[in-house]
């Protein structure tokens, strides 16, 4: 028997420029509650829109290094 796991996507931030702080947190294996605690910690980054927790996609994707990695690629 199989079993397929979702595997949790960075998104575009030219097409997804925020996510919830669950689903950020999702990216690093952790459940609703540690996410939460991570954002209070300043460990995820985040803005506040009205009484909602977001997080900038294109500040996650710098935090893990991704895009700085792919304009290095570029580059060589």
């Amino acid at each position: 028997m199989t079993t397929t796991h979702d595997i949790p996507v960075l998104p575009d931030p030219r097409v997804q420029p925020t996510m919830t702080v669950p689903e950020a947190g999702r990216l690093f294996g952790l459940q609703k509650a540690a996410s939460y605690n991570a954002a209070r910690r300043g460990e995820i980054p985040t803005i506040s829109v009205g009484r909602r927790l977001l997080v900038p996609t294109a500040k996650l994707r710098a935090l893990l290094g991704i895009d700085a990695a792919a304009t290095t690629d570029a580059a060589a």
